[in-house]
């Protein structure tokens, strides 16, 4: 029998997927090198072209994280549903949950590259790290600190419905 929390989870990941992915796609849209939208006013501090490189690189593996993990999620909504429709007995319980940690999986992932994608945008539009503008690690400082908090949070009831 599958619980609500499975479900739920599955609901949650689904949606927490559908906003990043929007966000990033919106960010792959976006052109972040254009030289005159930045606020670095020392041309030693501009990124080089590398950076703007693994910000679309970062975008993308986001974007393919995030889908990843919300299809399979997917899937295993629609597996729930059709076995309870249809009369097909019990999802396999393990099946599902090496699904869902593998969702879960995908969705951190797709954090993690979202975050050190908007670390590069920091580097674009405020000078790169090793420039030492207190602008730019004002706004990456808090970003890598609360980012990885929240995926450490995210995983842990990941976890917890994955037990269940």
């Amino acid at each position: 029998m599958v619980t609500s929390i499975q479900i739920t989870a599955l609901d949650g990941i689904v949606n927490v997927n559908s906003l990043f992915t929007f966000a990033v796609f919106v960010g792959l849209a976006w052109n972040p090198t254009s030289p005159s939208d930045t606020l670095i006013t020392d041309p030693a501090c501009t990124a080089g072209r590398g950076v703007g490189e693994a910000l679309i690189s970062f975008h993308v593996y986001s974007f393919s994280c995030f889908l990843f993990s919300s299809l399979v999620a997917l899937a295993l909504k629609q597996a729930i549903r059709i076995s309870r429709a249809e009369f097909l007995g019990q999802v396999n319980k393990n099946l599902l949950r090496i699904g869902m940690l593998i969702s879960g999986i995908g969705s951190a992932f797709g954090c993690v590259f979202l975050m050190l994608a908007l670390v590069n945008v920091v580097q674009l539009k405020l000078g790169t790290l090793s420039c030492g503008s207190s602008h730019t690690y004002a706004a990456v400082v808090p970003l890598v600190i609360f980012v990885p908090v929240a995926i450490l949070i995210y995983s842990s009831l990941v976890l917890y419905a994955f037990t269940r």
